[in-house]
This record gives C-alpha cells, sequence and structure tokens, in this order.
C-alpha cells in the first residue's frame, strides 16, 4: 500500500514538474516573441519617421534640394557690358570698360542687372599700347560715364592696365589684360569682351589690389 502511495507521489511531482517547466517554456516564447515584434515596430516607426507628408524618402528629398541647388547656382559665367564691352568685376559697383569705334575708351558703371548707370568713381587711368612707348590716357565725365581724352595708336591685340580708385580715400585697384579688338568668329563682341566658351588669351588676366 505505501509502495502505491508513493508511486502516485512521484508520478504527481513529476507531472507537476512538467507542467511547470511547460509553463516557463510558453512564457519565455511569449516575452521573445513580443521583444521581437516590438523591435521590428520600432525599425518600421523609424523607417516611417524617414518619410515626408507625401510619402517620399527625405534623404530622396534632400538630394532633390541639393540638386535644385546646384541648378540655380551662377557659377560667374562671362558677360558682356550694356555696350558690348568687358566687365571689370574688381570693383563695385562693376565697371564696364568699352573701346569705341574712334579707339577711345568709355568707362561705364553697371548695376546687378548689368544696366548702365552713372559712373562714381573718384578716377580712372589706363596705360595700353606698345610696351616700349605705352599710351597713357586720361578720363573725363561725359554724361554718366567717363570718355577717355585720347584714342588708343594702331594695333589690334595689346596689353592694357586700368587704374581705378574708387573713392578719394580708398586703395587703388589695378586689372590688368590683353586688349584683342579682332572680332570674335562665334559671338557678336570683340575678343576682349568675348562671352563664348572657348579659350582666350584677353581672358586670362591678372586682377590685384594694390595700396
Amino acid at each position: 500500500m505505501k509502495k502505491q502511495i508513493l508511486s502516485l507521489a512521484s508520478l504527481f511531482a513529476i507531472a507537476a514538474l512538467a507542467l511547470f517547466q511547460t509553463a516557463c517554456n510558453e512564457e519565455h516564447d511569449h516575452d521573445h516573441d513580443h521583444e521581437h515584434g516590438e523591435e521590428h515596430e520600432h525599425h518600421d516607426d523609424d523607417d516611417k519617421g524617414h518619410k515626408d507628408e507625401h510619402g517620399h524618402d527625405e534623404k530622396e528629398g534632400h538630394d532633390d534640394d541639393h540638386a535644385d541647388e546646384d541648378h540655380g547656382h551662377d557659377h560667374d559665367k562671362l558677360q558682356a557690358g550694356p555696350n558690348g564691352g568687358r566687365i571689370l568685376k574688381s570693383v563695385e559697383p562693376h565697371l564696364e570698360f568699352f573701346v569705341t569705334e574712334d579707339r577711345k575708351v568709355q568707362i561705364t558703371a553697371v548695376d546687378d542687372d548689368n544696366k548702365a548707370i552713372p559712373v562714381e568713381v573718384a578716377s580712372v587711368t589706363v596705360i595700353g599700347g606698345d610696351r616700349s612707348s605705352p599710351t597713357r590716357l586720361s578720363f573725363a565725365k561725359s554724361g554718366d560715364a567717363l570718355l577717355s581724352d585720347i584714342a588708343f595708336p594702331a594695333g589690334n591685340d595689346f596689353p592694357v592696365v586700368v587704374q581705378i580708385t574708387p573713392s578719394a580715400d580708398a586703395k587703388k585697384i589695378t586689372e590688368k589684360f590683353n586688349l584683342n579688338l579682332a572680332s570674335c568668329p562665334t559671338c557678336e563682341y570683340k575678343e576682349y569682351a568675348c562671352i563664348c566658351d572657348h579659350a582666350h588669351d584677353d581672358h586670362d588676366h591678372d586682377e590685384e589690389k594694390k595700396k
């Protein structure tokens, strides 16, 4: 009789242990599934967080914005002045250097829209022509522009030096370039003011500021 009672007690103990282990395993599996599900949900939320209100990825929108910015940049393209002359950008407002039909030099101030405005610099001098015997041009007011007192001598391709004093207390600004008076074959301007993409010696000039 005692053996039967012990056997039944052993069976009950084994059964209880088995139920306890099963319950623990189920709870562990449940917690694991719950944590795994939360992890996926978190990633899904992160992914959603990278999309804008239209469903587009923020990264894509960011790239598009940069693409628009790149297209919107002005990469300092060449531009002739309102009279068809060369723009001198070392001074503000910019000045147009233009050689007239009688070979005099006209200096015109231009605004941000490339339109002529009254010139207000203190002084301008131009030296050019033959290096051994250069010609020096002085300027006087002519309407809203400045006009040289004399014309350049013969020759269509020679170096020039332009010295500009913006105001009485400002530093002198010097620009050097090659004055090529030949007509450009691919645009409507002279070579010294050409806006074409092909290389020109007259665009390879120095710009320097002197005290």
